[in-house]
């Protein structure tokens, strides 16, 4: 099919053989370039699903952390640090 966009080639490794073969069986109807497509889309879903996990759970602990060492360092303790410096 014509088209402007740019393509690559994949060699036929054993893992893409395997994903080719669960992509048949998922999908026996559909063309194999279209199927090559829906794993590379479902492959780039699951990933940013991990990295949304993984930014979520950072977060959650940033959240649970804030202000833990509010006591360790009193009102004005860096403005007493300060000075200390040279003007």
């Amino acid at each position: 099919m014509p088209t402007t966009r740019p393509r690559f080639q994949v060699t036929e490794t054993p893992e893409v053989e395997r994903a080719l073969t669960i992509a048949e069986r998922a999908w026996p109807d559909v063309p194999r370039a279209e199927r090559v497509s829906r794993l590379l889309e479902l492959g780039a879903d699951a990933l940013q699903s991990e990295h949304d996990e993984q930014r979520g759970t950072r977060l959650a602990a940033i959240d649970f952390t804030a202000g833990s060492l509010e006591v360790a360092y009193g009102p004005g303790y860096l403005d007493h640090l300060r000075d200390d410096w040279p003007a």
